[in-house]
């Protein structure tokens, strides 16, 4: 049976760019068993033998783990950051872009659930270089919240004393539905974006257009 994260097909589908098809396999393999294990705990036999391959076979793709992983990262933070900058460019006022960048947000994080595990939760396995790399993708994710706060202040539409603080409050609320959420829940992944985009806009106080 196809998990949800393989589900899907298109620029949406989290590894659909990748090739040869093999590296492909070792990918979807690797964030399985990262989710389920830990990065530390998993060893490449490990993804090897998930994606029906030999041990050896992930090296002709991938020179370490280590590379693999940050692969994944790299993938994971391109595609969230383009969804933040996409959802933030609708227009209209800060209210509005700012409903429309949780809604989103959360639903990734929550259809694409171990992927985002993994992208989120497994950073401080990265290389010192890798981790820069990867750092400056969730500043440029960071900064497009901050902007939308900012020009609610401004406006007169939020009530938000620390702009920075109640940037990094919204974006770890999002970030964390990848640590819990459950396809078998009774909530479904557009129901927890329009909650969570309700409970973010009550927090900065928005008022209701």
């Amino acid at each position: 049976m196809r998990t949800v994260e393989q589900a899907g097909d298109g620029e949406d589908a989290p590894w659909g760019g990748v090739a040869p098809e093999a590296a492909r396999r070792l990918m979807v393999a690797a964030v399985e068993a990262f989710a389920e294990r830990g990065y530390h705990a998993t060893t490449t036999r490990d993804i090897a033998s998930r994606a029906g391959m030999s041990p050896a076979a992930l090296y002709i793709h991938f020179k370490t783990k280590e590379e693999l992983l940050h692969r994944i990262s790299r993938i994971g933070h391109d595609r969230a950051l383009t969804l933040l900058t996409e959802a933030a460019a609708g227009g209209g006022t800060a209210t509005r872009r700012l409903d429309e960048v949780v809604r989103r947000f959360v639903r990734w994080h929550a259809e694409r659930h171990t992927t985002a595990r993994v992208v989120q939760y497994e950073l401080d396995a990265l290389a010192p270089e890798h981790r820069a790399e990867i750092l400056e993708l969730r500043r440029r994710s960071d900064a497009v919240v901050r902007r939308i706060l900012t020009d609610g202040v401004r406006d007169g539409e939020f009530d938000v004393p620390d702009v920075p603080g109640t940037t990094l409050a919204v974006l770890s609320l999002c970030i964390d539905v990848a640590r819990w959420f459950n396809v078998a829940g009774r909530r479904t992944a557009d129901e927890v974006g329009a909650l969570y985009a309700d409970l973010v806009l009550r927090m900065v106080t928005a008022q209701r257009q």
